[in-house]
């Protein structure tokens, strides 16, 4: 019996390299586990929608889905969008199960793939104890989203750098130039800025930005399709496809 279809499912962006980066990484997926069939949709802005995957896939006699959101935090999107979607889609194609898995963070793997893009910034290990890190995410009005931006800054500043501070692009304040201003007049000797973002777009350009205009020493790329990331996909889909209490190889 085939596994369940993976189904990423990405918020979409105006920008071309959000989609880009999206298809880059679900190619770095399906590279990690081969035979897996891996779709991608987005909610907006970008084709294919997830109604019309789905229904795709119901036609082609799929019988399982994992429904997998694209998302750091559970804000609006994972609570209240996607599964309205799902639940549309299930009352239609009654046929096709379908699961939806956790959003993506917090994670180890995440942080690992922080590490590596900073590493690709130029940020070397005997720079950490004198660096100050600005974790800088998309932003939300959620309390709880910003809650678990707060909690992995915590935890990022028990591995080593000197400060870390948390800032947001939109919904919640600081901005990631002022999260870079309060390190240094903390006297922080250098900054490096790590957006904690998926894919380019408008809201890691303002990251970009408030990183170039308050001078922060080093400024990371987004989390893109790290194998990191890909690894964590394929956890959140096994978490979603296997029964309490039962094994993979069962």
């Amino acid at each position: 019996m085939a596994p369940p279809v993976l189904l990423v499912i990405a918020h979409g962006s105006r920008d071309p390299r959000h989609a880009a980066t999206v298809h880059a990484l679900t190619g770095r997926v399906r590279a990690q586990r081969p035979g897996l069939r891996v779709e991608t949709a987005f909610l907006e802005f970008n084709a294919p929608s997830v109604p019309r995957v789905l229904e795709r896939l119901a036609a082609e006699g799929a019988a399982e889905v994992v429904a997998l959101p694209l998302l750091l935090t559970r804000a609006f999107h994972a609570k209240t969008d996607i599964p309205s979607v799902l639940r549309e889609a299930r009352a239609r194609l009654p046929r096709l199960h379908i699961r939806q898995a956790d959003v993506l963070g917090p994670s180890p793997l995440l942080n690992a793939t922080l590490g590596r893009r900073l590493r690709e910034a130029g940020v070397r290990p005997g720079d950490i104890p004198r660096t100050g890190l600005v974790l800088a995410s998309a932003g939300s009005s959620d309390p709880e989203a910003i809650a678990v931006i707060a909690e992995i800054a915590r935890e990022l500043r028990h591995t080593g750098w000197c400060a870390v501070r948390p800032a947001f692009a939109s919904a919640s304040l600081p901005r990631t130039e002022g999260a870079v201003r309060t390190l240094r007049a903390e006297g922080v000797e250098r900054v490096a800025v790590a957006p904690y973002v998926i894919a380019p777009g408008r809201l890691p350009d303002r990251i970009a930005a408030g990183a170039e205009a308050a001078g922060a020493d080093v400024l990371a790329d987004v989390l893109g399709p790290a194998p990191e990331l890909a690894r964590l996909l394929l956890d959140r889909y096994d978490g979603a496809r296997v029964p309490v209490g039962a094994s993979l190889s069962a």
